[in-house]
C-alpha cells in the first residue's frame, strides 16, 4: 500500500511516522518551498505525546520543551479561579509540552527524514487536483507559478493541508471560507525571567479578552525561561469576514494590540513589560469551520485541520492531529481493503472532534473564568460563593473529559 499525504505540518508529518512504523509506504508533499520551524509556543497534551514518544521521540522532545507541571485559571483581576497540576504531576505517565510549534514540526520532520530517507518529502509541491478509481488515486502537483511538475500514483490520499486545504474544498466545494468568531489572537515569545514553578502555564481574563502566558524552552541563563504569551480579544461581531486573513506568520501591529493588555492583572508574570519587550510577534484571526458530516470519499479522507479546525481553546489543535495519524494508521493495518480503513478512522475521530470544535466554541475549560467574570465581573472575595469548587470542576473536567486526556481520578485538581 502507498499513501499520498497532502501537507507538511505536524499532523502530514507524524502521519507518515505513523504509517512507516505500520510497514505502509508514503510520499509527502508540501506547498511550501522548504518547512520551515514557524509559529510560536503551543501545548501538546499528555494523550498525544504518548503517541509521540511511542514512536521514540519522547528524549527529543524534552530536549527542545519545557515539561508543564501546573496551570492556573485567573480572572482578569489576577484572582484565582482553578489550579490543577498538569502532565506527570497530575498522574499521566508521560509529560504535557509546552514547546515551540517550529521545534515540536522540526522534530517530527527529522525523525521522518531519517526513517523515510529525504525523497520521501517534496516540498514546492501544490495540489492542483486529484481523481480516483476502483484502482488507486491520482494527485496532480504543481509548482508555484501554476505549471504541472508530478503527477503521484497512490492507493489512497490524506488530506493534512490545513484549514484551507485543498483537499477538503475539493470534497466540499460550496463549504466557503473560514467561519470567524470576531477574536483576534496575537501571540509572541521573550526570553524572560522565570516565574512560579518555571514550568508553570497561566490563563487569566474573561469573556472579552484572556492573556496566556507560559514557558517554552530554557532560556539565556538559568533563571531564565524562553516565555510565551498570546493575547486573545474580542474585536468583531463575527458577522463580517476578519480584517485580514488567517496566516500563522503574519506580524501583529503593536498599536493594535498593546491598548488590550492594560485589561489583566496577572500577579506572577509583569505581562506588559513581556510583551513590550516582544520585538517581533504574530497576529491571527480565530477561526475554524462547522463540523462535516464526513471525512471520507473513496480512498481520500481528511487528517487535522483540513478535517476539524478548532479555535485555539484547551492545548488541541496540534494534539488531536497527532490522535487522527495513530487512528488512521491503525485502520490501515487492520483493514483489508483501503475503503473500510478511511470509513473506520472517520467513524472513530470524526464525532469527538467536532465535539471539541462545539466545545471551543462555547469557550472550552476556559469557560470556567468566562463564567466567574460573568457572576462577578469586579472580583470577589471568596470564590465559593461565586461558583462552587464542584461547578467549576465540572466545566473543565467535562472538557478534559471530551478532549481525551482526562488525569487520573484524586491527582489533578487543587483547591483554589
Amino acid at each position: 500500500m502507498k499513501a499520498i499525504i497532502v501537507g507538511g505540518g505536524i499532523g502530514g508529518l507524524t502521519t507518515a511516522l505513523m504509517l512507516r512504523a505500520r510497514g505502509i509506504g508514503c510520499e509527502l508533499f508540501e506547498q511550501a518551498d522548504t518547512i520551515r520551524e514557524l509559529g510560536v509556543g503551543i501545548n501538546t497534551l499528555p494523550h498525544a505525546i504518548r503517541e509521540l514518544a511511542g514512536l521514540g521521540l519522547l528524549q527529543k522532545l524534552d530536549d527542545v520543551a519545557i515539561r508543564t507541571d501546573e496551570l492556573y485559571y485567573l480572572n482578569r483581576h489576577g484572582q484565582e479561579v482553578w489550579r490543577e497540576s498538569r502532565g506527570v504531576n497530575a498522574g499521566h505517565d508521560v509529560p504535557q509540552f509546552s514547546i515551540h510549534r517550529g521545534r515540536l514540526q522540526s522534530v517530527i520532520h527529522r525523525a521522518v527524514e531519517e526513517r523515510l530517507g529525504p525523497d520521501a518529502i517534496h516540498t514546492g509541491c501544490r495540489l492542483g487536483a486529484f481523481t480516483q478509481d476502483e484502482g488507486g488515486v491520482s494527485a496532480y502537483f504543481f509548482d508555484r507559478a501554476g505549471c504541472h511538475i508530478k503527477t503521484v500514483r497512490g492507493d489512497i490520499l490524506i488530506g493534512a493541508d490545513g484549514i484551507h486545504s485543498r483537499v477538503r474544498e475539493t470534497l466540499f466545494p460550496n463549504e466557503g471560507p473560514p467561519c470567524w468568531n470576531g477574536l483576534m489572537l496575537w501571540r509572541g515569545a521573550r526570553d524572560w525571567p522565570a516565574f512560579l514553578t518555571g514550568r508553570s502555564m497561566i490563563v487569566a481574563g474573561g469573556l472579552h479578552a484572556k492573556v496566556v502566558v507560559y514557558p517554552i524552552a530554557e532560556g539565556s541563563s538559568p533563571a531564565n525561561r524562553l516565555t510565551n504569551w498570546a493575547v486573545l480579544v474580542k474585536v468583531g461581531d463575527g458577522n463580517t469576514p476578519p480584517p485580514r486573513r488567517e496566516d500563522w506568520s503574519r506580524p501583529g501591529r503593536r498599536e493594535e494590540l498593546m491598548p488590550h493588555v492594560a485589561r489583566f492583572s496577572v500577579p506572577y508574570v509583569d505581562v506588559p513589560s513581556l510583551i513590550s519587550a516582544t520585538s517581533e510577534f504574530y497576529e491571527y484571526p480565530t477561526c475554524d469551520r462547522d463540523p462535516l458530516p464526513y471525512w471520507s470519499s473513496g480512498r481520500v479522507t481528511l487528517l487535522g485541520d483540513a478535517a476539524h479546525p478548532m479555535y485555539p481553546v484547551g492545548s488541541n489543535g496540534a494534539s488531536q492531529a497527532i490522535l487522527d495519524a495513530r487512528a488512521l494508521a491503525d485502520a490501515l493495518a487492520r483493514s483489508e481493503h483501503p475503503r473500510q480503513a478511511l470509513i473506520a478512522y472517520e467513524q472513530k475521530r470524526l464525532p469527538m472532534t467536532a465535539e471539541i470544535v462545539r466545545s471551543n466554541r462555547r469557550g472550552g475549560p476556559e469557560g470556567v473564568i468566562d463564567a466567574v467574570e460573568q457572576l462577578a465581573p469586579d472580583g470577589f472575595t471568596d470564590i465559593e460563593k461565586v461558583l462552587s469548587y464542584s461547578q467549576r470542576e465540572a466545566i473543565v473536567r467535562g472538557y478534559a473529559s471530551k478532549a481525551g486526556f482526562a488525569a487520573l481520578p484524586g491527582l489533578a485538581a487543587v483547591r483554589a
